[in-house]
């Protein structure tokens, strides 16, 4: 019986092994095919040796800078329904760390330093100059609180969409690690591709978006499955909380402009979060904020109360 089962247990187990190798052959496949069918949309320039990709559009006299919340695959892509109502006025950049869109992954550190001097150059290299408006969403709140602290004459001025501070880090909780590298093991055997449409539509709400086209929707897909939770996402994530407090360590940048779009729905489910943002930009001697009956990603949910907001913003500063 023993050996019977022992049999059985080594079949079951080939047959799962064959099935992870048949479903990451194809996934590589597919990934070349997709690399040819949707090109990078903006300039490609070398950081640390590696590609990072910047899209940019408009020829207003201000430049926006769009900087991506953790884990989002396609940074220009997710930031199209609020960039695409300020490209009339404003010069847009969307810049997309190591690992997310067409960005290569990168070896180089997730420390705070790291990750701005990236940013920075690769603006440098596809021919953008400072001072920038940053519009910093989630995570990369600290990145432009970095900023505006290290280097104030580079910044304009800040809007934040439901952006981290130092203090709002504590108040959200840890992701299991267990969880994060099975989405990572997923993700990198293709097992996503499996995923029913209506799953899709569930864990993309932004597909459904009327701001995207069919065209979009195909190369937002097709990026998800390259750049979902990818090696430099995973390290950005051990990083957070020295870099929160490397953030903390500074002097808040007071006298750069800030406006704070802050979801409602996060608010709800992390205790504390608006009432921390508030209390962040009540130091700066120009912060306002707006609270949205949205989601995290504001930008989806409010891009035209957001967009009319913003642009009003920025003409009281000028």
């Amino acid at each position: 019986m023993s050996r019977a089962l022992g049999i059985v247990a080594v079949a079951i187990l080939s047959i799962i092994v064959i099935a992870v190798l048949a479903l990451m052959i194809n996934h590589n496949i597919q990934l070349a095919a997709e690399a040819r069918d949707f090109p990078p949309p903006g300039r490609i320039v070398e950081v640390n040796g590696k590609r990072h990709h910047v899209y940019t559009q408009g020829e207003g006299d201000i430049t926006l800078v769009f900087m991506a919340g953790h884990g989002t695959s396609n940074p220009t892509l997710d930031f199209k329904p609020l960039w695409m109502r300020m490209v009339d006025e404003y010069r847009i950049a969307v810049v997309e760390r190591s690992g997310y869109g067409w960005s290569e992954t990168s070896d180089s550190p997730r420390d705070i330093d790291t990750l701005l001097e990236e940013t920075r150059q690769a603006l440098a290299l596809a021919g953008e100059e400072p001072p920038y408006v940053l519009v910093p969403h989630s995570m990369s709140g600290l990145e432009a609180l970095y900023w505006a602290q290290e280097y104030p004459d580079e910044v304009k001025a800040i809007i934040g969409l439901d952006p981290l501070t130092p203090e709002t880090v504590d108040l959200i909780p840890a992701p299991s690690k267990t969880q994060l590298y099975a989405m990572f093991f997923i993700s990198r055997i293709g097992l996503s591709r499996l995923m029913p449409e209506s799953d899709v539509g569930e864990s993309l709400p932004l597909m459904r978006s009327d701001d995207l086209s069919d065209e979009d929707r195909e190369q937002y897909l097709a990026v998800f499955y390259r750049s979902t939770l990818t090696r430099d996402m995973l390290r950005e994530v051990s990083h957070l909380h020295d870099n929160a407090e490397t953030v903390a360590r500074n002097e808040a940048p007071v006298d750069t402009p800030m406006v704070f779009f802050i979801s409602a729905d996060q608010d709800a489910t992390v205790v504390g979060w608006a009432e921390s943002l508030s209390d962040y930009l009540s130091q700066m001697t120009t912060g306002e904020s707006m609270r949205l009956a949205t989601g995290h990603y504001v930008h989806h949910g409010a891009a035209d109360t957001i967009a009319e907001a913003a642009k009003a913003f920025l003409e009281d500063i000028e």
